[in-house]
């Protein structure tokens, strides 16, 4: 196996894993409704997720590890785009709110500071913060 392949293994499995656990956070209030649905639509055409694995997650997301990213930046990312998909629907759910919670765990966040990071993402994403940048930068500095 070249190292290209290892590179692309790796790429998709980490990809499948964010997606994954997006599709948790969309399937946590049991309902997936047509608006997050074209969100994860999308959501997996900009991570190269085929339609194949598309359904094989959509049906089975737990499968599929939560890979943490080693970087605080693409924490941030991650949890950027599992914020939007619970507002997609507008309606923040407890069960939603618990489950980017866990995730947010799991992708490498403290847990004694989990909650108030996903307590202003989710301040930030309903006030209309759309970009990453931004969405990071008021995360990092959400303590001045």
């Amino acid at each position: 196996m070249s190292i290209k392949d290892l590179y692309t293994s790796g790429f998709v499995t980490r990809n499948q894993g964010h997606f994954a656990a997006i599709v948790r956070v969309a399937l946590s209030d049991g309902v997936i409704t047509q608006e997050e649905e074209q969100f994860l639509k999308r959501l997996a055409s900009k991570l190269s997720i085929g339609e194949l694995e598309y359904v094989e997650i959509m049906e089975n997301p737990t499968n599929y590890p939560i890979n943490p990213p080693t970087t605080y930046n693409r924490r941030l990312e991650r949890l950027f785009d599992l914020v939007r998909i619970v507002y997609v629907d507008l309606d923040v759910k407890e069960k939603q709110i618990a489950m980017l919670e866990r995730i947010g765990v799991g992708l490498g966040f403290a847990p004694a500071n989990v909650e108030f990071i996903v307590k202003k993402a989710l301040q930030l994403i309903s006030e209309g913060v759309s970009d990453v940048d931004t969405f990071s930068d008021e995360i990092k500095n959400m303590n001045r």
